[in-house]
């Protein structure tokens, strides 16, 4: 049976939508398949965003930027946007069912030292962890109920 595709979608699909991507790709990768893309994509990975998932054993460094109209032939079962322009830019995917905006701060937009930078990532990081983890949970039981 084919795993459901969950999108997750931010604009520049530079740090977010990847931190997101990597830790539902962790949490539930052999329930679902976990893709993200950008409405307007910044065209690389974030390095600190890269460097703040490595912290806690999350390999995202092959992840590449790209645009959400990549994934308008494909079946994309639920989209989740992680910042408020994607939630508007989003369109309808070919077999939707599903659609949530959980907002978190974009860590691009810190400030200061490297170091200062880094603490904002893991701060992010850490939240979306907590939510995207709390859903794969859900997805797991929602399984096993069927």
């Amino acid at each position: 049976m084919k795993k459901p595709t969950v999108l997750i979608l931010c604009t520049g699909n530079s740090c977010r939508s990847h931190l997101a991507e990597g830790l539902l790709r962790a949490a539930a990768g052999d329930i679902l398949e976990v893709a993200s893309a950008g409405s307007k994509p910044a065209g690389y990975v974030h390095p600190l965003a890269i460097k703040a998932m490595q912290e806690i054993g999350v390999d995202i460094s092959a992840h590449h930027s790209k645009h959400m109209n990549e994934f308008l032939e494909g079946e994309v079962e639920t989209v989740i946007t992680v910042c408020g322009n994607a939630d508007q830019a989003c369109p309808m995917y070919p077999g939707q069912l599903n659609r949530h905006h959980w907002g978190f701060d974009d860590p691009a937009h810190a400030t200061g030292s490297e170091e200062e930078q880094l603490v904002v990532f893991r701060r992010v990081r850490d939240e979306i962890r907590r939510v995207f983890e709390a859903y794969a949970a859900g997805r797991r039981d929602e399984g096993k109920r069927r």
